[in-house]
């Protein structure tokens, strides 16, 4: 990501990389050490993104969304808004009603963080991006504040529906991201959804 952000110029094409992680926690620029609360054999990388600490393993989405806002005239406040009303759309289509909590960014259901996001903007160009949990050990989760926040509840959409596959959600995830993101053929803003290696 850092390197395709680096080394992009104006015409090059927008892109959103789909991929599961094995276990890892991973702490933003602004994250506090005090946020892991248990010991954990979970490795926790430092990273160049927003954010407080979270979890990523298997059963979950990550969505790395590499987009030119300036080509888009996009604001980061908008940016985030786009991104939350695509997974609440994704969710939808599973039958699951996604809301947003007042600052506190990312998606909930009934008060339970169901997708978290975590950005970095440079040179006008986004990455790093959102993560859906969809069918996963929540486990790892009570080892840590989730985002910053102490008694935080996550759920994941396995739970809330019994049509929920990781695979059928991605492709519902990619779907959604496109409309919001739909292109500007004259600005050159189509965007690319790729599959990377796990």
């Amino acid at each position: 990501m850092q390197d395709f952000t680096a080394t992009r110029d104006e015409n090059t094409p927008d892109e959103i990389w789909f991929c599961e992680h094995p276990p890892v926690f991973t702490q933003g620029l602004s994250g506090k050490p005090e946020h892991l609360i248990a010991a954990t054999k979970i490795p926790v990388a430092q990273v160049d993104r927003g954010g407080q600490i979270t979890y990523h393993g298997p059963g979950q989405i990550v969505a790395y969304l590499l987009l030119d806002l300036r080509r888009r005239n996009l604001k980061v406040r908008e940016f985030v808004h786009q991104i939350e009303q695509a997974i609440i759309a994704t969710l939808a289509e599973f039958g699951i009603t996604g809301e947003r909590l007042t600052g506190a960014p990312g998606v909930y259901v009934r008060g339970a963080k169901i997708a978290a996001l975590g950005l970095r903007i440079k040179r006008g160009c986004s990455y790093h991006g959102l993560s859906i949990n969809v069918d996963m050990d929540l486990q790892p989760y009570t080892a840590i504040n989730p985002c910053g926040y102490a008694g935080m509840a996550v759920t994941q959409v396995s739970a809330l529906s019994a049509k929920a596959s990781t695979s059928a959600v991605a492709a519902a995830l990619t779907r959604q991201l496109q409309t919001q993101f739909a292109p500007d053929e004259s600005a050159n803003t189509a965007v690319n959804a790729k599959e990377i290696v796990k």
